[in-house]
């Protein structure tokens, strides 16, 4: 058995250090220098470590297996490591629920005092395991490219009446650390440590050897993934689109990919850390995003998400070089959120379905139910606009209306402060109310109806 708890300590690490992953909450990429790994062991030093168990006292093989550990660990590059124990300082009874210390704090070659003070320890008392983990968050200094991972080991539950599944959530939540490791020494704990972490029971050698041979396979390679954006005929073609992965429990980001096909035509296979449970948002218009994706650490995942799309080109008169700076609000249909505002300069890509467009001319046009079709391009076409270039007498405060026969639609104010102006229009007919600053009556409003042509320019003169 003290080769087994020895060997599951050993996978551990292997998962925590051999993973090219990067800090939590960071927005590096992969092709950055390696993040530091910071692992804290939370050792247990209650009086219940001084039971028999299997050859020998748990406290002795834990010694052992510990030092074994940590001999075998010295040299591995970018990982730093740290020691809590509990139960260590006052004994039980009576019970002293602050019993946890941070013994060796997080440095380059500490191992060896590491060593030396879990040599040293002598069971004594309780075990406040939510009191302990609360206590982890201020042992990791701040870093901001730095994996944080707790082992905690330990041979019972909590005793102090607190909560470890609460405390353990909170930390993860809050990006303190990732989710942690637990090893159950003596018995199975699982039902209350599941909800803590990933559990590890060691309540008999064979089976844990089972569980330990499937680990070890898995921890010795690479953890990788690849993210297959489905087309409407559920085929991995689309791509060219950044892909957020969040955090599951604290929402922070974690990567940040720009979707790539190999030159095999097939998505690229990218390295994740599958020690976190992530939410992916791929940026498409609208956004689409698939939540709670766990890794198995050691085996390629491959995960779909349906992203079937098709392009939307604007277009002024049929031709792609005219009003080049007019744009368009483009809205899910039935929706009033704006989804995007897209010029007329390229076509931009969208889910395949319905939209509503409202165009920002003079005045505004509103196109209901256009349609994306996978792969395709819709093509919409609006009139050539016309000039209307108008000269006033004196300056004086005013609007411009859509004459629809029957009513008024106002699109815009007149410029109170010039004599003249050029506006560009849609073909339609418009009335201008205006009336001089001067004037001191409201029978001096002056009135001028025209049409706009596509295309044409017109000159408008509003006289007195």
């Amino acid at each position: 058995m003290e080769r087994t708890l020895k060997t599951a300590l050993c996978i551990l690490l292997v998962l925590a250090i051999h993973t090219p992953v990067w800090a939590q909450g960071s927005r590096k990429s992969a092709d950055q220098d390696p993040t530091l790994t910071r692992i804290l062991f939370v050792f247990d030093a209650s009086n219940s470590m001084f039971g028999l168990w299997q050859s020998d006292r748990k406290i002795n093989i834990a010694k052992r297996m510990m030092s074994e550990l940590l001999d075998s660990i010295e040299s591995t590059p970018n990982v730093e490591y740290a020691l809590r124990i509990y139960g260590h300082q006052k004994s039980y009874p009576p019970q002293d629920c602050d019993d946890t210390r941070l013994e060796v704090s997080f440095g380059p070659s500490n191992v060896n005092k590491i060593k030396q003070k879990i040599n040293q320890v002598v069971p004594k008392g309780t075990t406040p395991i939510a009191r302990t983990l609360e206590a982890c968050a201020t042992d990791f200094p701040r870093c901001s490219h730095c994996r944080n991972i707790v082992v905690l080991i330990t041979d019972g539950i909590e005793e102090c009446s607190g909560d470890p599944c609460a405390v353990s959530r909170e930390l993860q939540k809050n990006g303190i650390i990732l989710k942690p490791f637990i090893i159950g020494v003596g018995r199975d704990f699982s039902a209350d440590f599941e909800c803590v972490g990933q559990y590890f029971d060691a309540t008999s050698e064979k089976a844990f050897r089972t569980a330990l041979n499937v680990v070890i396979a898995q921890a010795l390679n690479s953890t990788t993934m690849q993210v297959n954006l489905l087309d409407q005929y559920e085929k991995p073609t689309e791509t060219n689109v950044n892909m957020t992965f969040y955090d599951h429990y604290n929402g922070q980001i974690r990567y940040n990919f720009v979707h790539t096909m190999t030159t095999r035509g097939v998505p690229d296979t990218l390295v994740i850390d599958p020690l976190s449970i992530y939410d992916i948002v791929v940026h498409t218009l609208p956004p689409v995003r698939k939540d709670s994706i766990r890794l198995t650490p050691g085996k390629h995942t491959v995960i779909g998400i349906d992203a079937p799309q098709g392009y939307l080109a604007l277009k002024v008169g049929g031709q792609d070089n005219l009003y080049k700076d007019l744009q368009c609000i483009v809205r899910k249909q039935g929706e009033s959120t704006t989804l995007h505002v897209q010029g007329f300069r390229e076509p931009e890509k969208y889910i395949t379905g319905k939209y509503d467009l409202e165009v920002l001319t003079l005045p505004r046009l509103k196109i209901r139910d256009v349609e994306i079709s996978q792969s395709k391009t819709t093509e919409v076409i609006i009139p050539v606009p016309g000039l209307a270039q108008i000269t006033y007498p004196v300056k004086g405060f005013g609007s411009l209306y859509v004459d629809n026969g029957k009513t008024l639609e106002w699109i815009q104010n007149l410029n109170s402060n010039a004599l003249q102006e050029t506006l560009i229009l849609q073909p339609g007919s418009y009335r201008i109310i205006f009336r001089s600053r001067f004037a001191t009556r409201s029978f001096q409003t002056l009135e001028k109806e025209f049409m706009i042509k596509s295309g044409e320019s017109l000159r408008i003169q509003i006289t007195q």
